[in-house]
């Protein structure tokens, strides 16, 4: 590995230099184990403790396939499909990686007794499979989370219409967390220059995923003027929804869960911010009683915000907790656009205050290629930042995902793989001094 990392961070390396490279027979990359999935049977989830499930171990590096790259990964980050992989739930991922195996012979390399997780890379391409014409070794990339097949016909309007659709590094196998990943080659998109490996590497997943939710015409295709409610406004998803907010000329209407949190939201430029731990809010009255009379005062809270409107567009991402909330104090005829369920999957709303206000629930699943390539584009031109906070290294992943499963973390968390150490990668210095303040935002 050594050899890579000297030959990809080397100015005078050209593509034939990188190709001629041996593959080694294995790398380090961080794991889980499928006979430890009932590690944590019978626990709450907060109880659960990524830093015993994840392993960092020497695995093979997998056979290079039709359409595929072989990427050496820089750095990585932490979204929170890797806090669920981590503490097996809803289900262990290892039945993804069964499923996925059964398609064909060379979907089956997936299907191991250990998983390497991660859905976020920067990094260098090593070796590209038959039929990839676009990348060649030495590219300098980014990649996204979608993998297709794209033989059926519904992936042909919108490739996340495809049945079979996964999300890399949490349904499939070999992902980011690990000094080398394998890819398909639409997955690849070209680094931001001006950002660091570590800071490239945070985007991919939560930039494109808020793009599709917000801006795309297969969310909630957000217009000037629109006030959107943004559910943890600093967090990985939501510190790129306050971005996208204003810079579509919207008003980010964000909530936060303390006075350091909603100072983040400020320094990007939202100008409503709600702390709900500093003003109370507790959506419900015990686990199984959701309060109406919250979501009213919340209501009212929003209006006071907002000159007496309620909101276009509601940014969900919480699940159980807020749904009902979401619900109630969307505009008549508003949208609630969700993408995840971080505190449970099991909603529950008032549907009287949908159907009869002509509300819209519209689900959106990260991004298909077209729009994950938009808003890659949308970074590269300094359009919109990183939210990276801090860094941690290969072998202290596990403390990086408990971060983030406890909450404990302000925008994205990365994790350095072949990278030796921060702010390395940069190529254009010129938009990075221009950016410098705004790329550094969330650091700590």
């Amino acid at each position: 590995m050594k050899s890579i990392l000297d030959a990809v961070t080397s100015p005078h390396a050209g593509p034939a230099d990188i190709a001629a490279l041996p593959l080694p027979e294995s790398y380090r990359a961080v794991t889980l184990h499928a006979d430890e999935a009932d590690m944590f049977a019978g626990m709450d989830s907060a109880d659960k403790d990524p830093r015993k499930s994840l392993h960092v171990d020497d695995v093979a590096v997998p056979e290079l396939g039709p359409g595929e790259a072989l990427v050496a990964v820089m750095a990585s980050a932490v979204n929170y499909n890797t806090v669920w992989s981590s503490i097996f739930e809803p289900v262990p991922t290892f039945a993804f990686l069964r499923r996925y195996g059964r398609l064909s012979a060379l979907a089956a390399r997936h299907d191991l007794p250990y998983h390497v997780v991660g859905s976020d890379l920067s990094g260098v391409v090593l070796r590209t499979g038959v039929g990839v014409n676009a990348y060649k070794p030495g590219d300098r990339v980014v990649a996204h989370c979608l993998s297709v097949e794209l033989e059926a016909p519904e992936g042909h309007g919108d490739t996340m219409l495809d049945p079979e659709q996964r999300i890399w590094g949490y349904e499939t196998n070999f992902g980011g967390f690990g000094e080398i990943a394998l890819v398909k080659s639409n997955q690849l998109l070209p680094k931001p220059e001006h950002l660091t490996w570590e800071e490239s590497a945070c985007s991919g997943l939560v930039n494109s995923t808020a793009y599709r939710q917000l801006v795309s015409t297969n969310g909630a295709n957000m217009t000037q003027g629109d006030n959107v409610l943004i559910w943890g406004a600093s967090g990985g998803l939501g510190s790129y929804a306050v971005q996208y907010a204003l810079a579509g000329g919207a008003n980010p209407v964000c909530v936060v869960s303390s006075p350091d949190k909603a100072e983040l939201c400020r320094r990007m430029g939202a100008e409503t911010v709600i702390d709900r731990g500093a003003e109370g809010f507790r959506f419900w009255s015990d686990p199984h009683t959701q309060d109406p009379g919250e979501w009213k005062r919340f209501g009212r809270r929003i209006r006071e915000l907002t000159g007496g409107e309620d909101v276009d567009i509601v940014f969900e991402h919480p699940g159980r907790e807020t749904f009902g909330a979401s619900t109630f104090v969307a505009k008549r005829g508003g949208t609630i656009v969700t993408c995840a369920s971080t505190t449970g999957y099991l909603h529950e709303f008032d549907n009287r205050y949908l159907w009869m206000n002509l509300k819209r629930i519209i689900g959106s699943h990260f991004a298909n290629y077209a729009e994950a390539w938009r808003a890659n584009r949308l970074i590269a031109k300094g359009r919109i930042h990183p939210t990276l906070s801090q860094t941690y290294r290969l072998d202290d992943a596990g403390q990086a995902v408990h971060d983030v499963h406890a909450n404990r973390h302000h925008g994205k968390v990365g994790v350095l793989c072949l990278a030796p150490r921060e702010g390395l990668g940069v190529r254009d210095t010129e938009l990075r001094r221009t950016h410098r303040a705004a790329i550094d935002r969330f650091r700590r």
